[in-house]
């Protein structure tokens, strides 16, 4: 039997079976990512908002969106001919450089 933790929303065994599409799940989803709107405020084409945040929610917190994240990159290294795991990483801290006199500097002049 695999780790609890593991399991996929879909098979639990205690509650109501799953009546809501997990395709369709996914589709708001990504609406959501792709929109910005608000979850309360999701189109009424997709399962209703509290199912998808609870599903969102659940895959936050056992790892699937990493699990799947690691998947498609190691994925995509694969068909481009490179190492699945990526051998080093680049981080921009900074990608707007601020002006030289940012912050409350720059309000108190304009406030003289």
């Amino acid at each position: 039997m695999g780790d609890p933790g593991t399991v996929d929303p879909a098979c639990q065994r205690r509650g109501h079976p799953r009546t809501t599409d997990m395709r369709e799940v996914l589709n708001a989803l990504f609406y959501v990512d792709r929109t910005g709107c608000q979850w309360r405020a999701l189109p009424h084409d997709f399962p209703p908002w509290s199912t998808v945040w609870s599903d969102f929610r659940a895959f936050r917190n056992d790892g699937t969106w990493k699990r799947m994240h690691t998947a498609l990159r190691e994925k995509t290294r694969v068909r481009m001919g490179r190492e699945p795991p990526p051998s080093a990483a680049s981080i921009d801290s900074q990608s707007v450089k601020p002006s030289q006199k940012g912050g409350l500097a720059g309000m108190t002049a304009a406030r003289k």
